[in-house]
């Protein structure tokens, strides 16, 4: 376990410093609300993620796979693959699984009310792409445990798997910009930050659409795809109609916001974001 962390640490500090630097020098969007107010915020909920993970569900994703491995549980032990093949499988099984995942909280009241603080940042950048909140972190190991055990994915799939989707999560959240044709090219494969940022608008018709972090396979297969934002990646507004004092960037506020409201919420627009 002390070589998973050193590794999950390792790639997190790369793919971060490299989005930062590219942040400074391509950035996409001009920040509204900047670094200075947003980042001890979203960098201070990462870290009370990661705590939480490990205190609560110390072994995780990787040792519930080491669990099935051991008791020869899981749909794809059972057809009794090679590794190679299971691997694979197993990693789009997780895909698609975060995908699922993704859609329920946003259309069942109760997870939306966790999952909006990740939408209401009011700006979005690398630092976005690790800003949930410690109970729906919580919710998602229990549901990728349970998917880890019920198709039996082998270790080095979830391992693999979950270092690719913090470093997509953190790529795809960048306010990096790229040209256009490579943009086209890129989100066959994987999401790229303008596919998907359209997810962090302010219409709900936006927000519930590219739901993918890793493959954009998912939204296209579902007819969740949306190809750019109704205004344009400058124009568009960034975040929810609800949360928007720059006082709600503050960890402690962060925290609360499940369980609060404020007076946006009683007279948005029916079109403009998820029911609380």
């Amino acid at each position: 376990m002390d070589v998973e962390i050193l590794i999950r640490i390792s790639g997190f500090a790369l793919v971060f410093a490299a989005m930062a630097l590219w942040e400074i020098a391509a950035p996409r969007r001009r920040l509204g609300s900047g670094r200075k107010s947003r980042w001890p915020g979203n960098l201070g909920i990462l870290i009370v993620d990661a705590l939480a993970v490990r205190i609560l569900i110390p072994t995780a994703a990787v040792g519930a796979a080491l669990l099935a491995a051991g008791r020869g549980w899981g749909l794809l032990h059972l057809v009794g693959l090679r590794l190679s093949v299971a691997t694979l499988l197993g990693f789009l099984v997780l895909d698609l699984a975060i995908y699922g995942q993704h859609v329920l909280f946003h259309k069942v009241p109760v997870l939306w009310r966790l999952h909006r603080m990740h939408h209401a940042d009011l700006d979005i950048d690398v630092t976005t792409g690790g800003r949930f909140h410690p109970f729906e972190i919580l919710i998602s190991m229990l549901i990728k445990i349970a998917v880890v055990i019920a198709f039996g994915i082998p270790v080095v799939a979830v391992l693999l798997f979950e270092l690719v989707l913090n470093a997509t999560s953190m790529f795809n959240h960048g306010n990096v910009s790229m040209p256009a044709a490579l943009d086209h090219v890129l989100r066959w494969l994987v999401v790229t930050p303008d596919m998907h940022r359209v997810h962090h608008s302010i219409l709900r018709a936006e927000t519930d659409s590219n739901f993918g972090f890793n493959l954009p396979w998912w939204d296209r297969l579902f007819g969740t795809y949306r190809a750019a934002p109704q205004a344009g990646h400058d124009g568009m507004t960034i975040g929810l109609p609800i949360f928007r004092d720059p006082e709600e960037l503050r960890i402690d506020r962060l925290l609360t916001q499940p369980f609060r409201d404020d007076a946006a919420e009683a007279g948005r627009e029916v079109g403009s974001a998820p029911e609380a």
